[in-house]
């Protein structure tokens, strides 16, 4: 969801360690202690953890988040597969069986092969002009088939009790504009890579190899032609710069070359008067390129996006080619989910809150809620207390932030209201291809219908209930912790506050500091993108943030591979702000409810540990460099590595001194908040 601040980017978990953490949280098992902390606290806290579970084939990344989702997905196949198979047609037992069951047939999809497609790219292929063909794209977008329009009705940045309709950059198949533009050696073999996957997928729908190959070649030119207009990931955190309001009768004039008022109406849309472009030059080129390419090019893309969009939901062969390709060639992993992992993932993404109010009834106790709602409460004091304390700031930006920061939208553990899917319909009698077709119908329509020319509803959430993740939302104003993320390793009522704050509590603070990164802290406490700082405090923010911007611009991910500082810097910044938050409120909890030394750690030390261990994990090279190039999110290394080096408290809790390798001079270290 757009400018979703998604705390991790992959989803992770509990051990066995866990059940014996209770109490300080801390397993010496996990940790490396021939490591000295200074030279390497990612492997300190974790290494032992990272030795006893090293990448298996499904993975390219196995971290706490993984590991807590392969439990989460095991309680989800309990959840799904406990409905009762003569559940009635049309109730949500039903739906959620079915779903499940169609997506577990491999006899069936085995048997139906390419069939479910063949007739949507003979209807491409029938088409005799660009007109036709626009008509049937746009109703295939409409079905959940990517094409070169992105449309959405979402909260307007600049009216944010209002939504309004906006339209973005073409999605690129291969997610970021790097992976067509750069030239080193990796880049250009995913790029072959890429163009022989487009070829073996027509080949599975019956074109021979010669006309394959010639399409292939063909969609690549055209995907870069629209990468080389797109913006970069750099370029969309810039909220400004992809906000452009206008009239829909000026939107008509300055975007020419696209049939809006047919695809709007084929969307589904009412009638509106105004709209937000995110990213003018790439919308322009794609009227241009709809002008401009040959029919049978064009052609050729619609039937690739169709078939790449079905290829996880049809036979063997299609799901063999896109793990190959996306999973083996781009993140390394060395084999498939086993199929009952992609049946519950499938019915997790159509029926997400269907299944979210069964888990949170079996999983998330009302205790666990309340005690976050203290926890929130006391990061939220903890946070206006670190901004009550910067010296950079006026007392004038100072009370902006204190507003900001008191209306706080906090949101915990599952929503008030549950998603209504009785417009949804799963047909067992028809392909899975289908079905999915048809639920990607029903969740653009109930989008447009809860949002077209209506106000913005804070009640509605971002994640489903058992999502292993946290956001804030900056047009709303709020954060948002899901119940999955309320359990070990991150939150554990059995355990001490060294455990807790070191963990769910820099989560809180990480969420509640992208109210005030380089992003967040664009949007005023009503949501809207409105500068609340002063000249002078804006001057001071922007020289702190580009500091640590390129400190992390200094780091390598792979040889000869830099991290993007710029890229990450708001999940650096709350990384960094999550921890001195988190930090402030222990010591708050600590003048009430004093600890001891344990196992020979102190409660600061363990504060640490817990924070180094949630991001432990192994991670294939090719999935380091994916995620280098594409997201916002630091590798877990420098989540460590990277942001504790700017913690004063970190070098006083274990003694580092100058000629650690970690070791920052006090003057080079970021103090933002």
């Amino acid at each position: 969801m757009k400018l979703k601040h998604l705390l991790p980017v992959v989803a992770m978990a509990a051990t066995s360690a866990f059940a014996q953490s209770l109490g300080t949280g801390i397993d010496k098992a996990n940790m490396n202690l021939s490591v000295k902390p200074g030279n390497d606290f990612f492997q300190y806290a974790g290494g032992g953890w990272m030795a006893a579970n090293p990448l298996d084939g499904e993975h390219s990344r196995y971290g706490m988040f993984n590991k807590l989702d392969d439990i989460n997905q095991q309680r989800l196949r309990d959840i799904i597969t406990g409905v009762p198979a003569s559940a009635s047609k049309g109730t949500l037992e039903q739906k959620i069986g079915g779903l499940y069951r169609l997506a577990m047939d491999s006899v069936r999809l085995n048997t139906e092969g390419a069939k479910p497609i063949l007739p949507i790219i003979s209807n491409i292929k029938g088409t005799t002009n660009k007109t036709e063909l626009f008509v049937l794209t746009s109703n295939l977008n409409r079905l959940g088939v990517p094409g070169m329009i992105s449309a959405y009705c979402g909260a307007d940045e600049k009216n944010a009790k209002m939504n309004i309709v906006q339209v973005g950059q073409p999605r690129l198949t291969l997610g970021q504009r790097d992976f067509y533009l750069e030239q080193d050696e990796a880049m250009v073999k995913i790029r072959e890579a890429y163009v022989q996957y487009i070829s073996d997928l027509f080949q599975l729908v019956g074109e021979t190899k010669e006309v394959a190959d010639k399409k292939a070649s063909d969609i690549l030119a055209l995907e870069t032609r629209m990468a080389e207009k797109n913006y970069s990931a750099v370029q969309m955190r810039n909220p400004e710069a992809n906000y452009h309001k206008m009239s829909y009768a000026q939107f008509l004039t300055e975007y020419p070359g696209i049939d809006w008022s047919t695809y709007f109406l084929t969307m589904g849309y009412p009638a509106f008067n105004e709209i937000v472009v995110g990213q003018p030059e790439p919308i322009q080129e794609v009227g241009k390129i709809l002008t401009d390419t040959p029919l049978e090019t064009l052609q050729a893309y619609a039937e690739f996006k169709v078939i790449n969009d079905a290829s996880s939901c049809l036979s063997d062969e299609f799901r063999a080619k896109r793990f190959d390709f996306f999973s083996h060639t781009l993140q390394g992993a060395q084999q498939d989910k086993p199929r009952w992992k992609r049946a519950v993932s499938t019915v997790d993404d159509v029926l997400g809150e269907a299944v979210g109010k069964i888990y949170v009834e079996k999983y998330f106790p009302e205790s666990s809620k309340t005690r976050m709602k203290e926890l929130v409460n006391n990061l939220a004091i903890a946070l206006g207390e670190r901004i009550d304390a910067q010296t950079w700031m006026s007392e004038e930006t100072k009370k902006q932030a204190h507003d900001k920061l008191s209306t706080f939208y906090v949101k915990i553990g599952y929503p008030d209201k549950w998603t209504d899917y009785s417009a949804l319909n799963i047909d067992e009698n028809k392909s899975f291809y289908e079905n999915m077709m048809a639920a990607a119908a029903w969740g653009y329509a109930d989008m447009i219908e809860k949002h077209a020319n209506k106000p913005v509803d804070r009640d509605e959430w971002g994640m489903t209930p058992q999502t292993i993740n946290a956001y804030y939302n900056p047009t709303t104003n709020e954060i948002c912790f899901p119940a999955g993320i309320l359990q070990p390793p991150f939150f554990n009522p059995d355990a001490d506050d060294a455990a807790n704050y070191g963990a769910i509590g820099v989560v809180i603070g990480h969420e509640m500091t992208h109210g005030f990164d380089d992003q967040g802290s664009q949007y005023d406490k009503d949501g809207n993108l409105n500068n609340w700082w002063t000249e002078a405090d804006g001057e001071n923010f922007k020289k702190r943030t580009s500091q640590l911007a390129e400190y992390f611009n200094g780091l390598e991910a792979l040889p000869g591979l830099k991290c993007n500082g710029q890229l990450t810097l708001g999940e650096n910044m709350a990384d960094h702000g999550g921890l001195n938050v988190a930090y402030q409120a222990f010591h708050n909890a600590l003048k009430t409810n004093p600890l001891k030394t344990v196992d020979g750690f102190t409660p600061d030390q363990r504060f640490f540990l817990s924070y180094g261990l949630i991001w432990a994990n192994n991670c294939t090279e090719q999935s380091m460099r994916q995620l280098t190039k594409s997201d916002p999110h630091s590798l877990g290394k420098w989540r460590v590595n990277g942001a504790l080096p700017h913690i004063n408290a970190w070098y006083n809790a274990f003694n580092i001194k100058k000629g650690s390798k970690l070791y920052l001079a006090p003057k080079k270290r970021v103090d933002v908040w």
